[in-house]
């Protein structure tokens, strides 16, 4: 049975975490499958638009599998999870994720990597690591205040208090919330809807957000100027489709 699986259509991809069982914690070897995938992403931006990533089940995840650890499941390399983290941050493509049930720490380090996150009406958000008396190392200290600002970040992991769907969606983690029977429609007409525009457009629009964030205000602007891929190769069609009405 895959850990991770993937499910193509009509330039969409949908990564789910298929660990239900144990509410998709993220083992070593979930990750190097979906570590598998989101390379094989990076390739594919002929073919994929779009990619939503979720989990089976009743949980997005519910974090790093500690016991699967203790069993001697290790990682390839050191940093082998967050750097797959950075990887789907990276995605040429928009990534949504969506969540249902638990999100916690390892998980919501995930779900971070996302450019949106939709919560269910079962979600509940939680940065763990104090419990346990670990520190992050996969990226929450930057992408968490990046998403909820600096205060209110520190506080959700100093305090490691579970955040129901529709206090995130106040605090501007996630960016709304359905219920949980309508979560994954919504999100694939989401996405679909995404499609509909220019895909060119849609991986330069992430691209200068994502990398303007690395400069400041005017330098975020002369980096559009710089930077800005242009025209795509569907401009003159999509004017001709234009014109036709």
């Amino acid at each position: 049975m895959a850990l991770v699986e993937r499910r193509d259509d009509a330039g969409l991809c949908t990564l789910t975490l298929n660990r239900p069982e144990a509410l998709n914690a993220l083992s070593p070897s979930l990750f190097v499958e979906l570590r598998a995938h989101v390379e094989a992403l990076h390739k594919q931006t002929d073919d994929i638009g779009a990619v939503i990533l979720c989990g089976a089940g009743r949980s997005f995840c519910a974090g790093n599998d500690l016991r699967a650890i203790q069993d001697g499941d290790v990682a390839p390399t050191e940093n082998y999870q967050s750097d797959t983290v950075d990887l789907i941050e990276n995605l040429p493509q928009p990534v949504i994720c969506a969540v249902q049930g638990h999100c916690y720490t390892g998980g919501l380090e995930l779900a971070l990597a996302a450019d949106l996150i939709v919560a269910g009406s079962s979600a509940r958000f939680s940065d763990t690591h104090g419990k346990w008396g670990m520190t992050p190392k996969w990226g929450m200290s930057r992408r968490l205040p990046e998403r909820v600002g600096m205060q209110r970040a520190k506080e959700m992991m100093f305090s490691a208090r579970v955040i129901g769907a529709e206090e995130a969606v106040s605090i501007g983690l996630a960016m709304e919330c359905v219920d949980d029977e309508r979560l994954l429609d919504h999100v694939t007409a989401m996405a679909e809807g995404f499609l509909e525009n220019s895909w060119h457009t849609l991986r330069g629009d992430k691209m200068l957000v994502n990398q303007g964030q690395n400069h400041g205000h005017w330098g975020a602007l002369e980096f559009e100027r710089r930077n800005s891929p242009g025209r795509g190769p569907d401009l003159e069609e999509r004017l001709k489709a234009f014109g036709k009405g």
